[in-house]
C-alpha cells in the first residue's frame, strides 16, 4: 500500500474535494456515440461483457472480488451506458438506477473505480447522457456533487495516469468536465495539457505512438469528444487539436482491410465497421489512407482488389508497448473484402497464456528463427528485447510496388538479421516475396502465413505449392524455393469467439551463406476442378 492509497482513501481527502456543484451541467451532447441494442439487451438480461469477460449479475457488480482490473475498470468506466440505454423495456429505468447504486457503493475513492484514465471515461459517460440518467431533482443534485468531486480529483491526477491512451483518456475528461462544469479559468488550463499530450502521441503522419488501427481508433475517439465538447459551448477549438483529427482519419482507414475491419496488428481485432464509420463520419475529416506510414511505421501495398499491409516499424516505446506484438515484417493480405493470409489475432480474456501466445511472433505472418519471438514478450504486458534497428524502403513503378525492410530482432540471441522483400504487381493479382536470413549458421527457422479460416487449403504439386480458396471461389496459388511447405493448425481471434484456421509453413536452415525463402503467390486465372481440402472453415 502507497502512501498516495492511504491518502486518497482518507476521509481528509474526500473531504478536500467539495465544492459547490452547479446547478446543471452547461453542456448538451448533439451527437451521443450510438449505442448497441443488442450489447444493451445483454445488460438487461443480467450478462456483462466487458474487456473479455462475461460476468452474470443483475446488477452491475461493483465490488466484485475475483474480476479482473480490465473488467473492473471497464465497469467503472461506464462505456457500457449507451448500449444501455439503446435497449427496449425498462432501460431508461435501469441507466438511472445502476448510476445511483454506483453513488451509494462506489463515490469515495478506491484504485480502480477512481484510476485518472476509468474516471474521465465516467465523467464522459455522464456528460453524454446526463439527461438520460438524471430524471429527478434530488438525485440531479447528488450526481452533480458527485461530477464534481471527481472532476477535482481528476485535475489532480489525470497527468500522472499511465503514458498513451490512459493519459490521453484522463485529459481528455478533464477538458470535457470543465467545460460541463462551465468553469472557464480551469479550462483555460487544462487544454494546453491536452494539447501537450495530442503533440506527443500523434505522429507526423496521422499514427498513433502504440501502433495499432484500436488505438488509433481509440485516440481519434478522445480528440473527437474534447473538441465536440468545446463546440457545444461555442468555444474555439485550437488549431492543434483539429489538426490532430485531420490527420488521424485517414490513419484510421489505413489500419483497414475493404470489409472496412482493422487489420490486426498489435492488440487489435476487427471491431465493429459500422462503429468505425460512425467515428470517421463524426471526425468530419476527409484524405484517403496513405500508401505509407512512416512514423508509424507501417506500410500499404493495394492495387487492383489485391491490398497488403505490413507491419515496418520498431514496435512502440517502453511504457508505450503493452499491447504491442512481437510480429516485427508481419504481413496481412486480402482480396476484395475477403481476407486471405492474417495475423492471430488479440486475447482480452484473463488467461495470460493465451495473450502471451496471440503475442508471440508465431502468431503473425512473418519469420520465426529457432520459435524464438522477434521481441521479448513480458508478463506485465510491456516488451523487453525488441529490434532497435528497422529499416524500409519503397519505390513505386507504373502501378507496381516494391516494399524492402529489415529488423535485427534476432541478432542478440542468433546474430541474425531478418530482411523480407515483397513486390505487388500493377494488376494486384502476383505478389512475390522473399525472406532472408544473414549471419551465423546453424539455426532452423519457418516463414508462417495463417489464413483466415473462411480459407480453404489443399497442397499440390506434390508439396511443391498449395492453392488456397477464398469463399467466393477464387483461388490462389503459392510456390516457394528455400524452404519446405507444410500445413499446420492455427487459431483467429479477430472477432470476439477463437475460430479454428490453417497456416502455411515453410520450413528451412540457415547454412554457411545465410538462408533466402523466395515465394509467389499468384491469383488463379480459371477455375481448378473441386478437391478435398485440408481446411472446412471454422472446424
Amino acid at each position: 500500500m502507497t502512501l498516495a492509497t492511504v491518502y486518497y482513501g482518507s476521509a481528509l481527502y474526500h473531504l478536500s474535494l467539495w465544492a459547490r456543484p452547479p446547478a446543471g451541467l452547461a453542456i448538451t451532447w448533439d451527437q451521443p456515440w450510438p449505442g448497441d441494442r443488442g450489447r444493451g439487451a445483454a445488460l438487461m438480461d443480467g450478462e456483462f461483457r466487458l474487456a473479455g469477460e462475461t460476468v452474470r449479475s443483475d446488477t452491475p457488480p461493483w465490488n466484485m472480488a475475483d474480476a479482473s482490473r480490465g473488467f473492473l475498470a471497464a465497469l467503472h468506466g461506464f462505456g457500457w451506458l449507451g448500449d444501455l440505454l439503446a435497449a427496449p423495456g425498462a432501460a431508461f429505468y435501469n441507466a438511472g438506477e445502476w448510476t445511483r447504486a454506483w453513488l451509494d457503493q462506489c463515490d469515495a475513492w478506491t484504485p480502480v473505480a477512481w484510476r485518472a484514465d476509468v474516471l474521465a471515461d465516467r465523467l464522459t459517460a455522464w456528460t453524454e447522457h446526463f439527461g438520460a440518467i438524471a430524471r429527478d431533482v434530488e438525485f440531479r443534485d447528488r450526481l452533480l456533487q458527485s461530477y464534481a468531486r471527481q472532476a477535482r480529483h481528476l485535475n489532480r491526477v489525470a497527468g500522472k495516469e499511465a503514458p498513451g491512451l490512459p493519459r490521453l483518456a484522463a485529459l481528455r475528461g478533464l477538458v470535457i468536465a470543465w467545460v460541463a462544469l462551465g468553469r472557464p479559468a480551469r479550462l483555460h488550463r487544462a487544454v494546453p495539457r491536452l494539447l501537450r499530450e495530442v503533440d506527443a502521441q500523434i505522429l507526423p503522419d496521422g499514427g498513433h505512438v502504440e501502433r495499432s488501427g484500436r488505438a488509433q481508433a481509440t485516440a481519434m475517439g478522445y480528440l473527437i469528444e474534447a473538441r465536440d465538447a468545446l463546440r457545444a459551448v461555442d468555444l474555439d477549438v485550437p488549431n492543434e487539436l483539429q489538426s490532430a483529427i485531420d490527420r488521424a482519419a485517414p490513419m484510421l482507414r489505413f489500419f483497414r482491410h475493404a470489409d472496412n475491419k482493422f487489420a490486426l496488428f498489435n492488440g487489435c481485432d476487427e471491431d465493429d465497421a459500422n462503429w468505425i464509420e460512425h467515428l470517421l463520419a463524426r471526425a468530419d475529416a476527409k484524405g484517403r489512407p496513405p500508401a505509407s506510414a512512416p512514423y508509424v511505421g507501417f506500410q500499404r501495398l493495394q492495387a487492383g482488389r489485391t491490398l497488403v499491409v505490413m507491419d515496418t516499424g520498431a514496435p512502440a516505446s517502453a511504457g508505450l508497448d503493452r499491447d504491442a506484438h512481437a510480429g516485427t515484417l508481419s504481413v496481412e493480405m486480402s482480396h476484395g473484402k475477403e481476407r486471405l493470409i492474417v495475423n492471430c489475432g488479440t486475447y482480452r480474456g484473463p488467461s495470460p497464456e493465451w495473450r502471451a501466445m496471440t503475442r508471440a511472433t508465431a502468431a503473425h505472418s512473418t519469420l520465426v528463427v529457432a520459435d524464438h519471438n522477434s521481441a521479448q514478450v513480458s508478463a506485465d504486458g510491456g516488451l523487453g528485447r525488441r529490434p532497435r534497428d528497422v529499416t524500409c524502403e519503397r519505390a513505386e513503378d507504373k502501378g507496381s510496388q516494391w516494399i524492402e525492410a529489415s529488423h535485427d530482432g534476432y541478432k542478440p540471441s542468433f546474430g541474425l538479421i531478418h530482411t523480407r522483400q515483397l513486390f505487388l504487381a500493377a494488376k494486384g493479382d502476383d505478389l512475390r516475396g522473399e525472406d532472408r536470413l544473414t549471419g551465423p549458421a546453424g539455426q532452423n527457422f519457418c516463414v508462417r502465413f495463417h489464413l483466415h479460416p473462411g480459407v480453404q487449403v489443399s497442397l499440390i504439386q506434390d508439396g511443391a505449392a498449395a492453392l488456397l480458396r477464398l469463399p467466393s471461389g477464387i483461388g490462389w496459388r503459392l510456390r516457394a524455393q528455400g524452404a519446405v511447405m507444410s500445413v499446420a493448425d492455427s487459431v483467429y481471434l479477430g472477432g470476439q469467439t477463437v475460430r479454428k484456421s490453417r497456416q502455411l509453413v515453410l520450413d528451412g536452415h540457415v547454412g554457411s551463406g545465410g538462408a533466402v525463402v523466395k515465394w509467389a503467390l499468384r491469383r488463379e486465372q480459371r477455375a481448378e476442378p473441386k478437391r478435398q481440402s485440408e481446411n472446412d472453415g471454422d472446424g
